[in-house]
């Protein structure tokens, strides 16, 4: 297929990651903790508000990078969703039926069944290979604590070889930062696995992305950055004012997108890293009251609000250069 013949700025390349809250079905699976997202739950979830959901996600995917480049990303990390069932509902859904996406998942050990994901354009990014990688934490009592595993993809963009890991990492407990060691670990997991890819391909471009639960200053992802000489566009966007998520009134940014300092020189033939930025635009947001700016929310607490996600997502753009 002639891609410049189905997208304009065809050269050009959207990569997101969406936190999306809490992506469950409305079915009982009996291997996880989904109670919650049962009609006979407190929240009330409901066939009727998953498809509401599903509608609302793929409407933001669809949205993300497109004033710029005309035409849906390229690559989206995804966060919180249950399993394959709503990735295929997902990409099947009214805003990216269109778009072609193929979706690359795997079942994780995390109790409450919230996975990673990778959702890509087929016309545009060619899957090579895929494996999931398990974190093995412990919380404070030696017991192991069961979180989401770290999603591996590579394939081409065209013909630009790339690799994306994908994370969630540890959550913090309130604002306790007890948990911070499970972070560093996450991190020393993802430096192993870089090593592995680069041990193989000195050159691999490689994009590290997720929520992290921790900032871009915050220590774990300044021992990655630095461990592996990435560049983090995000630790500009983190303001007073702005975020992709907001808590007891404060803006973070737990949601980044890494990258290897290869994709910053224009290289004959290569990739080049363009610009990235915060997708928060008004219709994502609480329009009025205390919360106004913020993410709108599907739930806050069990009342449920009919939004989008309570992180907005982030997303960065890269070029394909001549050769």
């Amino acid at each position: 297929m002639d891609v410049s013949l189905q997208h304009p700025n065809s050269d050009t390349h959207t990569i997101a990651f969406y936190n999306t809250e809490n992506l469950f079905d409305h079915l009982n699976d009996p291997l996880i903790m989904d109670t919650d997202f049962l009609e006979i739950a407190n929240k009330k979830w409901s066939k009727e508000r998953y498809e509401i959901k599903i509608y609302k996600t793929g409407k933001v995917i669809s949205k993300i990078g497109f004033e710029e480049l005309q035409h849906p990303p390229t690559i989206i990390g995804l966060a919180e969703v249950e399993n394959d069932k709503v990735l295929t509902d997902l990409i099947e859904s009214e805003h990216l039926k269109p778009h072609n996406y193929g979706f690359v998942h795997y079942n994780s050990p995390d109790e409450r069944g919230i996975d990673v994901a990778m959702l890509y354009d087929k016309t545009r990014f060619r899957l090579d290979a895929s494996e999931t990688i398990t974190l093995n934490v412990a919380n404070e009592l030696g017991v192991r604590d069961y979180t989401r595993d770290i999603l591996k993809v590579s394939g081409y963009l065209n013909d630009q070889k790339i690799h994306v890991l994908v994370n969630h990492w540890p959550s913090r407990h309130q604002e306790s930062d007890a948990t911070g060691q499970k972070r560093m670990y996450a991190a020393q997991r993802v430096i192993d696995l870089m090593n592995d890819i680069q041990a193989e391909d000195a050159d691999a471009k490689i994009i590290v992305m997720g929520d992290f639960n921790d900032n871009p200053k915050n220590d774990s992802i300044q021992f990655l950055k630095q461990q592996q000489s990435l560049f983090n566009p995000m630790e500009t966007l983190l303001s007073f004012k702005r975020g992709s998520a907001n808590h007891n009134n404060k803006w973070i940014l737990f949601d980044q997108i890494l990258v290897t300092r290869n994709l910053l020189e224009p290289q004959p033939n290569g990739l080049q890293y363009i610009k990235a930025d915060i997708f928060d635009d008004d219709f994502l947001t609480q329009l009025n009251g205390k919360n106004k700016g913020q993410p709108f929310r599907t739930y806050v607490g069990k009342k449920y609000k009919g939004g989008y996600s309570d992180h907005f997502p982030v997303y960065i753009q890269v070029k394909e250069t001549s050769r």
